[in-house]
C-alpha cells in the first residue's frame, strides 16, 4: 500500500483512539449531572439545566465514541453468515458494504451542517457556502469579521434556554470523523484483499 494511505489510516486511527478514549469518561459525567439531577430534585429546587445537559452529554458520548467503536470492531454485526467467512471474503464483503455507510454519513453529515448553519443563524439554503464565508472572514478579519457573519443564534424552547450551535458543533464534528474512520477502514480493507495487513 502507498505511504499516504497507511498514514492517512494510521493517522486517523492515532486521532480517533484519542477522542474515544476522552470520550469514554462522559459516561462518569452524564452520571455525575443525573446525580445532581436526583439529589436536587429531593433536597433542593430542581435544577432546570440537568435534564438537558444529560442529553448534550450523552449525544457527545454517542457520536464522538462511534469512530473509535468502529476502529475497534466492536459495532453490531449479524454474524449469522459473517463470523463463518474467510477474512479475505470479509474484507470483500466489508470494502463492499462501507460504500453504503459511507452514503449515509455524507448525507448525515450535511443535514448536520445545515443545522449547525441554522443554529448559527444562517436561514438559507447553502450551509456549506455560509460556513466558507464564515470560515474566511475568521481568518482574514478574525473573531469581529467572523461575528457579522452570525445571526440569531438558535437557542433551545425549554425553561433554561441553552444555546444550540455547541451540541450541533460536536454532532457535525463526530461525524465527520466517523466517516473518516470508515474511509480507513475501507483502505485497511482493500490492503487486506491485497494481502497486505494495515
Amino acid at each position: 500500500m502507498p505511504r499516504i494511505i497507511t498514514g492517512f489510516v494510521h493517522g486517523v486511527d492515532a486521532m480517533n483512539r484519542f477522542i474515544g478514549r476522552i470520550a469514554m469518561y462522559l459516561i462518569f459525567v452524564l452520571v455525575g449531572v443525573l446525580l445532581w439531577s436526583s439529589v436536587s430534585k429531593v433536597a433542593f429546587l430542581p435544577s432546570l439545566w440537568t435534564l438537558e445537559t444529560a442529553q448534550f452529554v450523552m449525544v457527545a458520548y454517542y457520536i464522538l465514541g462511534g469512530p473509535y467503536s468502529i476502529q475497534l470492531g466492536s459495532n453490531v454485526r449479524m454474524d449469522l453468515f459473517y463470523g463463518g467467512w474467510s477474512v479475505k471474503t470479509k474484507a470483500w464483503v466489508d470494502a463492499f458494504t462501507v460504500f453504503f455507510l459511507m452514503f449515509y454519513l455524507v448525507v448525515l453529515l450535511y443535514g448536520a451542517l445545515g443545522s449547525l448553519a441554522y443554529a448559527m443563524g444562517y436561514f438559507g439554503m447553502q450551509p456549506l457556502e455560509y460556513f466558507a464565508e464564515f470560515f474566511g472572514a475568521l481568518f482574514t478579519g478574525g473573531f469581529e469579521a467572523a461575528g457579522e457573519k452570525l445571526g440569531y443564534l438558535e437557542r433551545s424552547s425549554t425553561a433554561w434556554r441553552p444555546f444550540l450551535w455547541p451540541v450541533k458543533l460536536v454532532l457535525a464534528f463526530g461525524i465527520f470523523l466517523m466517516l473518516l474512520q470508515t474511509l480507513a477502514e475501507l483502505f485497511r480493507d482493500v490492503g487486506r484483499i491485497r494481502g497486505v495487513e494495515i
